[in-house]
């Protein structure tokens, strides 16, 4: 076999081993008994050793200098380029550090779902604190002297910088928070949804409504979790969502945003399967995709107009009078807690705070003894409401009990992205709200699916998005579409 040969079959075998990790994950989130989360972190940490060791193996380096990249096509030179980032990573990272992450991040996740089930923080600062001192140890050694955040960014978006990423952030922010200062003048309030809504219901409709966004439950399935996520990729894509019978759109539109991250998946060219380019280029590309899903189709005025039937076919009474109050009651303005159920007026100024707090955990201006009290502080600042307690505060996302820092920023990005894509998809397909209001997002997904999703991670992530709307990702058009659709909602 050519240099190439040999190195697209070893790294067939480590994407593969890297799909029994993520399985794990999987398993550990939804059905492992509670009493094996030690043995899991064991079996976590030995895996990530293995991955480890091959992602590092020399045999790598003596493959990528031997081989010629003049004589590639441009798949080939992509596979070579995730490579070639993949393996000047790992060689910054000693193995006992990759292995003890792992462990530690294993064991701190169950931990913070009993703190957070508690309601207390102090249960979880121990671990959380073995977490941030060991991100601070890879990002110093990933960053090889430059700055510690935008090592960690660059795992979850290449390229990103967390400069050019404040920057975008202010430029938002002044605009989001005039939008919201003119909505809660305007002194109208829609009505949040009344009732009880049975878990058997809100999982038969998040099945069906999953469905209806082009989810394949041949390679899926759909499970619960404390936090909503997607896992896997190729021929198995499985996803998780969670209920309230109180509130069922934090089932629903839990269910539908994770679609989103599945069917990208699930989209991607078969070719690509078990190689660099088999999984989605980044995670701001992969929220545009879950953004798009759940706000931009899965919230429009034509699409909650079917859902409101679907609802009262399933449940006999939606929790509203009408279509119209439905649509209002699923975009309501409100100052809530969970970021997860934050309207899209608020939901990337509970990105920014977190983007700031943790690139002061990271760089070490705040240490975890004191991130409730900042989080507190920073919270009633910018939402104008004090934390009641810390399951609706610092305890609420599972991101930094698994070491994800530097990933909330790509849900704003994704935001961002996600505004891009819906102003190019309105001008391909001119009649959607037609589609969309007869419950048929299959004009939507074609297209995402053709100009986004198949690729894989052929292209770069700012690439992606600019291929699909002809014009450079940028901010405006998302907060163009924020400003039309909530002046018209409150008259604004």
């Amino acid at each position: 076999m050519t240099a190439f040969e040999e190195l697209m079959e070893f790294q067939h075998e480590t994407e593969a081993l890297g799909q029994v990790a993520g399985r794990l994950g999987w398993d550990q989130e939804t059905v492992m008994p509670r009493g094996a989360a030690a043995q899991r972190a064991e079996e976590i940490g030995a895996l990530e050793s293995v991955l480890h060791a091959r992602r590092t193996d020399p045999r790598i380096g003596d493959w990528l200098a031997a081989i010629d990249d003049g004589r590639l096509d441009p798949v080939g030179a992509a596979k070579l380029r995730h490579i070639r980032r993949t393996y000047a990573r790992a060689t910054r990272l000693p193995e006992k550090l990759s292995a003890e992450l792992a462990r530690v991040t294993s064991r701190a996740q169950g931990i913070w779902a009993e703190a957070r089930a508690a309601d207390d923080m102090a249960h979880f600062l121990p671990v959380l604190e073995q977490v941030v001192r060991l991100k601070r140890q890879e990002a110093a050694a990933l960053a090889d002297g430059g700055d510690p955040y935008d090592a960690l960014m660059d795992d979850f978006e290449p390229g990103a910088t967390a400069a050019e990423t404040g920057a975008m952030f202010r430029r938002m922010r002044d605009r989001l928070v005039m939008l919201r200062e003119r909505i809660m003048g305007a002194g109208r309030g829609p009505a949040p949804l009344r009732g009880n809504f049975s878990e058997v219901g809100q999982l038969a409709l998040a099945q069906q409504v999953a469905e209806h966004f082009g989810y394949d439950f041949r390679h899926g399935r759909l499970d619960k979790s404390v936090h909503p996520f997607t896992s896997g990729g190729g021929a198995d894509v499985r996803i998780t969502t969670r209920v309230v019978e109180t509130e069922p759109f934090n089932c629903l539109y839990s269910t539908i945003h994770e679609v989103g991250h599945g069917c990208y998946e699930q989209n991607i060219d078969p070719a690509y399967a078990l190689t660099p380019l088999g999984n989605g280029v980044s995670m701001g590309v992969h929220e545009s995709q879950s953004r798009i899903y759940e706000n931009q189709l899965g919230r429009s005025r034509p699409f909650t107009g079917w859902l409101f039937g679907r609802m009262n076919d399933v449940f006999g009474d939606a929790g509203a009078p009408d279509a119209d109050a439905f649509h209002a009651a699923v975009n309501r303005v409100h100052s809530g807690f969970i970021r997860t159920e934050a309207d899209e007026v608020h939901y990337n100024l509970h990105i920014m705070m977190r983007f700031d707090l943790e690139r002061q955990l990271i760089g070490g201006s705040l240490e975890v003894a004191d991130l409730e009290e900042a989080w507190n502080a920073r919270f009633e600042h910018d939402f104008g409401v004090a934390v009641d307690r810390p399951s609706n505060g610092v305890l609420q996302d599972v991101h930094w009990s698994v070491g994800l820092f530097g990933y909330f920023p790509t849900y704003a990005l994704g935001n961002v992205y996600a505004g891009c894509l819906n102003l190019a998809l309105r001008a391909a397909v001119p009649d959607l709200d037609d589609q969309l209001a007869r419950g048929h997002t299959e004009g939507a997904t074609a297209w995402l699916k053709e100009h986004v999703q198949r690729h894989g991670g052929l292209y770069r992530p700012r690439e992606v998005i600019e291929r699909a709307c002809g014009f450079a990702p940028n901010e405006g058009p998302l907060l163009d579409y924020l400003d039309a659709k909530f002046g018209a909602l409150y008259g604004v």
